[in-house]
C-alpha cells in the first residue's frame, strides 16, 4: 500500500510539474477597451496563414482555438490560457510549433453572431508569436480594442429598416430589433402611385445585410414584375436563426411576421402579396416560414436547403443511426465535400472545434434551434461533443422542426392553404450532401399529391447559381403572383 500511495504521489508531482512547464498565454484588457469588470467566455485564436484569427471560418478551416471561463476579471488584470483551457485540436502545449497570428476575445454576447465580430467584444489586434520546443515561455497579450456596431449607408435604392421588437426584447431582456436591407425598384421613384409585391430574400449562414451597405442598385424584378426585395441575414447570438421560434433563440418567426413585416408595409408602398425566396440555410428558412405561416406568404423558392428530412441530415438518419462523427463502418462521416464526393469537412473536426468556440456557428446553430435547453440556459447538445454519440431524448425535440415529418403529419389541415405553393430546387453535387433529404422530401410531397415542384441541376451549392437556374426560380415566383390576380 505504501508503494502504491508513493507512485501516486510521485504521479502528482510529475503532472503539476510538467503543467507548470506547459505552454501558457496570458491576457488581460486596458481601462480604455473596458472600465468595468468582466465575467464570461475568454477565446485565444491561433492560425499560421489568417492575419486575423478570430475572422476566419470555424470548422470551414481548422486552426488552433482555446477558451476559458473567468469572473469579476477587472483591467489590467491577467488571466491564463493553459492545458486546462477548452482546446482544439489538442491542448496548448501540444500544438504544432512555429509562428502564428494570435488573438483574444473577450465575448460579452451582446447580440452579434460570430464571436470575433460580435459588437461589444474587447480584442487585440493580431500579435505574431513564435512557439518553440521551450514550453515554459509564456506570451503575453493585451486587448485594447473593441470590436464597433456597424453601420449602414442608405442610398436612393437601398435601406436599412430596423424593427423594435418586443417580442424579442422579453426575451433576450436587452432590446433587440429585426433587422433588413429594403431594395426598392426603379418604378418606386417613376410611378409614385404604385404598390408593388415583396419579396423577403433570406440569405445563407454567414449572409450579413450590412455587406449592402452604400450601394445603390435597384432592386431586380421578380421576372417581369417590378418588387420591392427585403434581404434578412438571420444572425442572432446563436447562429442562423432561421426565422423560427426556438427554446434558445426566441419567437424569430412571430417576431418577423408580427412586427417586421406590418413594418415594412406601413413604410413603402406595397400590395398585399408576400413572397419568399433563399438558399442554404435561407432555403430551410423559407420553406419553414412557408409551411408555418401559410396564409401569410403566397409562394416560395428554397434553394439547396438545409436538411428538410432528418432522414438524412448530411447522410446521417437521425431516426435510426446512433452516432454523428461516425458510420456504421467507424469511417468519418463528412459534413462538407467537393462535388459531393471528396472528403472536405469531417463532421468530427466541425463539431470539436465548434465545442470552443461554443456560439454562433454552423454545427451548434442547429442546436440553438431545434434543441430544448439545458438547466444552465445553454442549448442542450444532439450530439456528445467528445463522442458524437446522438442524444435520443434531445432527437424528440428535433423531430419538431423536420419539415418533412411537419408535412406528412399535418397535411390534411394545412393543404386549402400550402397546395402548389412550394418549389425546391438544388444541385445533384451539393458540397454539403443536401440533396438526399431534398429526394426524400419530394418523394414523400409526390404521394400526398401536393403540387409542388422540385427541380435538380448539374453542380454543387456554389456553382449552381447560374442565369438561367435564378430565372427559372423567378418565374415560378412570378407566376404564383400573378395567380393572386393583383392589379399593379
Amino acid at each position: 500500500m505504501k508503494t502504491i500511495i508513493k507512485s501516486l504521489l510521485l504521479f502528482s508531482a510529475s503532472m503539476a510539474a510538467l503543467q507548470a512547464m506547459g505552454q501558457k498565454f496570458t491576457a488581460s484588457f486596458t481601462p480604455a477597451a473596458s472600465g468595468g469588470s468582466f465575467s464570461g467566455k475568454v477565446f485565444l485564436y491561433l492560425s499560421k496563414d489568417a492575419r486575423s484569427p478570430k475572422d476566419d471560418m470555424v470548422g470551414v478551416h481548422s486552426f488552433p482555438c482555446f477558451s476559458i471561463d473567468v469572473k469579476n476579471v477587472k483591467p489590467g488584470q491577467k488571466v491564463v490560457f493553459d492545458d486546462a483551457a477548452v482546446s482544439y485540436p489538442t491542448v496548448l502545449s501540444d500544438i504544432e510549433r512555429g509562428g502564428y497570428y494570435a488573438q483574444v476575445v473577450w465575448d460579452k454576447n451582446e447580440g452579434g453572431r460570430p464571436i470575433g465580430e460580435s459588437p461589444g467584444n474587447l480584442f487585440n489586434k493580431a500579435i505574431v508569436v513564435n512557439i518553440t520546443k521551450d514550453r515554459s515561455k509564456s506570451f503575453d497579450i493585451v486587448c485594447n480594442e473593441v470590436i464597433k456596431e456597424p453601420s449602414f449607408a442608405e442610398t436612393q435604392f437601398i435601406k436599412e429598416l430596423k424593427s423594435p421588437s418586443a417580442l424579442l426584447t422579453a426575451f433576450y431582456k436587452r432590446p433587440t430589433s429585426v433587422n433588413a436591407a429594403v431594395f426598392l425598384p426603379k418604378e418606386y421613384y417613376s410611378q409614385p402611385n404604385r404598390k408593388f409585391p415583396v419579396l423577403y430574400w433570406i440569405s445563407g449562414y454567414g449572409g450579413d445585410y450590412h455587406g449592402y451597405s452604400g450601394k445603390n442598385v435597384p432592386s431586380d424584378p421578380l421576372d417581369t414584375t417590378a418588387c420591392i426585395r427585403v434581404f434578412l441575414d438571420g444572425n442572432c447570438p446563436g447562429g442562423h436563426c432561421v426565422y423560427a421560434n426556438s427554446d434558445n433563440n426566441g419567437p424569430w418567426g412571430d417576431a418577423l411576421t408580427q412586427e417586421l413585416i406590418p413594418l415594412v408595409e406601413k413604410t413603402y408602398r406595397t400590395n398585399s402579396a408576400r413572397l419568399l425566396t433563399g438558399h442554404s440555410s435561407g432555403g430551410w428558412t423559407v420553406l419553414w416560414l412557408q409551411t408555418h405561416y401559410p396564409k401569410v406568404f403566397a409562394a416560395c423558392w428554397s434553394s439547396s436547403p438545409d436538411p428538410v428530412d432528418f432522414r438524412s441530415f448530411q447522410e446521417v438518419n437521425l431516426y435510426s443511426d446512433k452516432n454523428i462523427y461516425y458510420g456504421k463502418d467507424s469511417t468519418l462521416r463528412l459534413a462538407g465535400t467537393i462535388a459531393g464526393r471528396f472528403p472536405w469537412i469531417t463532421m468530427k473536426n466541425m463539431c470539436s472545434m465548434e465545442h470552443v468556440i461554443y456560439r454562433g456557428e454552423q454545427m451548434h446553430s442547429f442546436n440553438f434551434v431545434f434543441s430544448t435547453k439545458n438547466p444552465d440556459g445553454t442549448p442542450r447538445s444532439l450530439w456528445n461533443d467528445e463522442t458524437g454519440d446522438i442524444d435520443p431524448i434531445t432527437f424528440e425535440h428535433w423531430k419538431n422542426y423536420d419539415i418533412s415529418l411537419y408535412l406528412r403529419s399535418n397535411w390534411q389541415h394545412i393543404k386549402p392553404n400550402l397546395q402548389g405553393k412550394i418549389r425546391v430546387t438544388v444541385g445533384n453535387q451539393d458540397n454539403f450532401l443536401l440533396n438526399y433529404a431534398v429526394h426524400l422530401l419530394d418523394d414523400e410531397m409526390k404521394k400526398l399529391d401536393a403540387g409542388f415542384v422540385f427541380e435538380y441541376f448539374p453542380g454543387d451549392h456554389f456553382t449552381i447559381h447560374t442565369p438561367e437556374y435564378r430565372l427559372a426560380g423567378y418565374r415560378f415566383l412570378e407566376q404564383k403572383y400573378n395567380e393572386l390576380g393583383i392589379k399593379n
